[in-house]
């Protein structure tokens, strides 16, 4: 978390967990929840543990 930034603005960003990996191995990775930015007040989704930091109007095409 120390090294990822906002894409658009390079603030900080807060992590929000909705589900965590319980197995073993690959315990406390998040496999959902989001990313925050309060600087520019935009939020990242983190979807089977990989966080689209695409900017929104990017994120939105390619789903």
């Amino acid at each position: 978390m120390e090294i990822l930034a906002c894409p658009m603005c390079k603030g900080d960003l807060e992590l929000s967990i909705e589900e965590e990996e319980e197995e073993e191995k690959e315990k406390g990775e998040v496999v959902k929840g989001s990313l925050y930015c309060r600087k520019c007040d935009l939020r990242y989704p983190i979807e089977e543990g990989i966080p689209n930091l695409l900017p929104p109007e990017l994120r939105q095409k390619s789903e």
